[in-house]
């Protein structure tokens, strides 16, 4: 199994650049029925993450004027699409002041506050075998897709919180119920009970994911963004 990194990003030179390898992956068999999960109608707090004015991950508003996403989706200038479900259109665009990193975590300060909905995040991690969501505009299939138009969700069950992401800090561990994580969903959410819990790290594009634990960062969120 090879985990990598979530980024939208295919150029060789990102792809894996994190990852531990402990044997080949196998290519599911053609588009699976985010890889699988639905798509989503309304998610206000929904952030799709710009590098250099191309789509390169996911995010979510955690403040009028702050971003989470992943630290491996900074690179050039940065700028976010909010407030709307499609990556391409609608709702409003700002582009991000400045970066704050910690563990595979990124806070992006955007240049003016955003009037939308956020998400609440969580002090604690999400039980073992507890059933989260996820969400993000990533890959629809294993390989030759795009990243999707319209954000998606999948339902996910959590399988360990002792794990790492790709910069070494704690990360949740989940398998797919009705979806996973790829390329294109890093930096995304993970919810549990309504609270957002992980942020999309690695994964190997079958049926394992990583999440960023937003409980293992929690004090350097509220130090840095004030939430």
């Amino acid at each position: 199994m090879r985990i990598r990194p979530l980024l939208a990003l295919l150029g060789t030179a990102m792809i894996g650049v994190f990852g531990a390898s402990s044997g080949a992956v196998a290519a599911p068999a053609g588009p699976q029925p985010i890889i699988g999960g639905d798509t989503v109608s309304s998610a206000p707090w929904a952030a799709a993450v710009l590098s250099n004015g191309s789509f390169t991950c996911s995010g979510s508003v955690i403040a009028p004027q702050w971003v989470l996403t992943a630290r491996h989706c900074i690179s050039g200038t940065m700028s976010v699409r909010v407030g709307s479900v499609n990556r391409t259109s609608g709702g409003v665009t700002r582009t991000v002041s400045a970066t704050y990193t910690r563990s595979d975590l990124a806070l992006m300060r955007l240049s003016s506050a955003v009037s939308t909905s956020t998400v609440t995040l969580a002090n604690s991690n999400p039980p073992i075998n507890s059933t989260n969501s996820i969400y993000g505009w990533g890959m629809t299939c294993y390989s030759g897709c795009s990243a999707s138009t319209v954000l998606k969700t999948a339902t996910v069950r959590v399988t360990s919180n002792s794990v790492t992401d790709a910069y070494g800090g704690q990360a949740i561990r989940s398998t797919r119920i009705n979806g996973n994580a790829w390329r294109g969903d890093s930096g995304g959410p993970q919810f549990y009970n309504g609270q957002q819990v992980g942020v999309a790290s690695t994964a190997d594009g079958q049926s394992i994911q990583n999440y960023g634990s937003v409980a293992y960062n929690r004090a350097w969120i509220t130090a840095t963004a004030g939430v």
